[in-house]
């Protein structure tokens, strides 16, 4: 039953980066799961250094692609956690970010946020982070989108 929900399910908004629409430059398309296939697309978005990610809001499990486990200087064989991913972002970063989560979930939403984190392996970046809910009904059941390294806009 699920499945059949999630290959009707849908996102709230389309992607926007700074007021203009972000466009990745190619047309991505929805399995029967309703994940993104990013199968044809992936070696394009790593070589724009954009990532992408999944968190199943029901159990808060994280899927990234190896960019994003690179940003957050993570070793990949590991399973993404979110309460130690979220202990990386400086506490600025950190209250917008959940800020900006808890209303994009509650109001079916999008959202786009630049961050500063402090890598596990050390160092300093900013990633912009490009979410938005899929939506079962009424309910949003899991929040995905692209992140992406932004740190020489901030030099």
């Amino acid at each position: 039953m699920i499945s059949n929900e999630l290959s009707q399910s849908t996102h709230s908004w389309p992607l926007f980066e700074h007021g203009r629409q972000f466009s990745l430059g190619h047309d991505f398309a929805w399995s029967n799961t309703a994940t993104l296939d990013l199968s044809a697309g992936q070696a394009m978005l790593a070589q724009q250094g954009i990532g992408t990610w999944e968190c199943n809001l029901v159990n808060n499990v994280l899927t990234w692609s190896p960019e994003v486990f690179d940003f957050f200087g993570m070793p990949q064989h590991k399973p993404a956690n979110r309460k130690r991913t979220v202990s990386l972002y400086r506490e600025a970063s950190r209250t917008k970010m959940e800020r900006l989560r808890a209303y994009s979930i509650k109001h079916q939403r999008g959202f786009t946020l630049d961050a500063e984190i402090v890598p596990a392996n050390g160092g300093h970046r900013w990633i912009r982070v490009i979410a938005t809910p899929v939506c079962i009904g009424n309910r949003a059941v899991r929040l995905e989108g692209f992140k992406r390294d932004v740190t020489h806009e901030y030099r």
